[in-house]
């Protein structure tokens, strides 16, 4: 594991990487939170180390720049402002755990390897596409070659349930229960009506079908081949 510790007090700083040395990991050491920031947005780490009191700029700061440059790597406060509102405030700035001096090293070798082991943060779409098919989430306007498609809200979601699971077929009661919020089948035809109306708005304009029925299954959206 590669572990960036950010620390000016150099005893504590010896003591963690020594620490972390003696259990196989790789640890660089930076006393400032300037000089920190940058590294942390250079290199590639597995976890970072960071007391909230350094020079430069304060260990916050350079976690929510951290965040807001979009780096995800997790990030253990290790600080003597051990109050609730210290622990509160340094969460909140996107810290992932907290850690107040002083403390056993056992704990804190724990919770970097806890930290370690949590899945990557996932990136969240915001832009579906299938073929030249377009779903802008953020915005809620979908195009198709370019060219906008008005959908009412029901068929925006129906079509980006369709486009999430693209090649999949999705049956009518996941339809019905994503789209809908219907946990049971409520005897109409709404998921037909719908899929009728959201073909004739992205398909029939354009020459190649993308939305396709699948014979007592469900639907499916895919380009042909």
């Amino acid at each position: 594991m590669r572990i960036l510790l950010i620390e000016d007090d150099p005893s504590a700083a010896d003591y963690v990487a020594r620490g972390l040395s003696e259990n196989g990991h790789v640890c660089d050491i930076l006393a400032d939170g300037t000089d920190g920031l940058f590294q942390a947005t250079r290199e590639s780490y597995d976890v970072l180390v960071v007391d909230r009191m350094i020079p430069g700029i304060d260990g916050l700061s350079l976690v929510r720049a951290l965040r807001a440059a979009g780096r995800k790597t997790p990030v253990l406060f290790l600080t003597a402002l051990g109050g609730i509102d210290d622990r509160v405030e340094g969460l909140e700035a996107g810290g992932d755990d907290y850690l107040t001096k002083p403390f056993a090293f056992a704990e804190l070798m724990a919770r970097v390897n806890a930290l370690a082991r949590r899945p990557p943060v996932q990136e969240v779409k915001t832009l579906l596409r299938v073929a030249d098919l377009e779903l802008d989430l953020m915005r809620r306007e979908a195009r198709r070659a370019g060219q906008q498609i008005d959908l009412l809200p029901k068929e925006f979601t129906l079509l980006e349930v369709l486009m999430r699971n693209e090649g999949r077929v999705v049956t009518r009661t996941m339809l019905l229960e994503r789209v809908w919020d219907f946990h049971f089948d409520p005897k109409t035809s709404v998921v037909e009506t719908h899929i009728s109306r959201l073909r004739a708005k992205i398909d029939r304009p354009f020459a190649v079908a993308l939305l396709h029925t699948v014979k007592n299954m469900g639907y499916s959206i895919y380009a042909p081949r």
